[in-house]
């Protein structure tokens, strides 16, 4: 077995120090021009960023929960306004909704995936339905063809919550080219992470686009600074930021093919009880999360703290159960409930290794290292 405490969760060390010739040519390069907002760099990552995940626009702003609420504001969505969300999704996508005025109307997930059941969205339009946010949650896109022909058929707003899924696919379409917009974040322990907070918010629209980018520079007109339009925020990807998003961009596709590979190694070698969430037929993970359902995840941590083992949860209680949320619950929602009880995160980065997958997969096994 590997040297004991040595399998971490998350290891960012490990997958920035790779790049760090060309992150310290971002830093030198920004510390000598000096303009550490609004920088060259910025503009020029939004181009790239937006010809990666296949669209037309981007805007940097600063993190990804401002992304999903400029995206709503700028629909002119708030009070009155429903807006569906799955309940088996960070909180972020849900104090969105609720930032703007708008009501969050919470659904089920499909016992597989784990991802939004696009049948649940259906059931739940009314009147007051005024968009459905699409969560790609542990880097793999929900069933992007069946919410289009739901949000098509009632005239609604899909808008892609991708917070987890840089450069996933579905049905040969990225995550972000599906929706009206959609919001990334760079946290660092994302696919695509900064040294810091960061997002991007991705779109085909050009009036919308410059809607969201008036909104996110304090509601300033483009045409004279000094002029504020509306009532906007200050939420700008800084440069040094951008800069690093940039010289990370260009390794993403071979980073996610790596997280791939060791989630296929891990759904050959886990015990039967250690069921990874399903991948969709038309679906292309880029593996965000190693998540698996276990019946006693108590036993499960327990055995893999003896081990040195990292692991985490995502997300043990549902948003219609958190107490700042509790009050839009509209009932029940089975299978979310019975899988917060079940979820697991299993060391998921770039850079493991077969033999950390390997290692960690004898520990669930019952602690017998696997052999080759």
């Amino acid at each position: 077995m590997t040297d004991q405490a040595q399998i971490p969760f998350l290891d960012l060390s490990g997958v920035n120090g790779p790049l760090q010739d060309d992150l310290d040519l971002a830093w030198k390069t920004v510390f000598t021009h000096g303009q550490f907002v609004g920088g060259p760099e910025v503009g020029r990552f939004e181009d790239v960023f937006a010809v990666f995940c296949g669209t037309r626009y981007a805007v940097g702003v600063a993190n990804g929960t401002d992304a999903l609420e400029i995206i709503l504001r700028a629909l002119d969505i708030g009070s009155g306004d429903e807006v569906i969300v799955p309940a088996n999704t960070f909180v972020a996508t849900v104090e969105a909704v609720c930032a703007v005025g708008a009501r969050p109307r919470f659904v089920d997930v499909m016992p597989d995936t784990l991802l939004v059941d696009p049948r649940c969205v259906a059931e739940a339009i009314n009147i007051r339905t005024a968009a459905v946010i699409a969560v790609h949650m542990f880097g793999q896109m929900v069933d992007v063809t069946a919410l289009l022909e739901v949000t098509g058929r009632h005239g609604l707003a899909l808008i892609e919550d991708a917070a987890q899924a840089h450069g996933a696919e579905f049905a040969g379409r990225r995550a972000g080219s599906v929706g009206v917009a959609a919001a990334f974040s760079f946290y660092p322990g994302k696919n695509l992470g900064a040294f810091g907070d960061g997002g991007a918010i991705v779109s085909d629209d050009l009036g919308l686009i410059r809607r969201m980018r008036q909104l996110a520079d304090h509601g300033r007109s483009t045409e004279n600074r000094h002029i504020h339009l509306d009532s906007g925020r200050n939420s700008r990807l800084d440069t040094l930021q951008a800069a690093v998003l940039h010289a990370k961009l260009d390794g993403l596709v071979e980073a996610n093919e790596n997280r791939c590979a060791a989630m296929r190694l891990y759904r050959e070698l886990l015990p039967p009880h250690c069921v990874p969430v399903a991948e969709h037929p038309a679906a292309t993970s880029v593996t965000h999360l190693a998540v698996v359902q276990v019946p006693d995840r108590r036993s499960a941590t327990a055995l893999l703290d003896r081990h040195g083992v990292g692991w985490g949860i995502h997300y043990p209680v549902p948003c219609h159960h958190q107490p700042a949320f509790a009050k839009f619950s509209t009932g029940t929602l089975p299978v979310v409930e019975a899988a917060a009880d079940q979820i697991l995160s299993l060391p998921m980065f770039s850079t493991i290794t077969a033999d950390m997958v390997r290692d960690v997969c004898s520990v669930l096994n019952g602690g017998g290292r696997e052999p080759g």
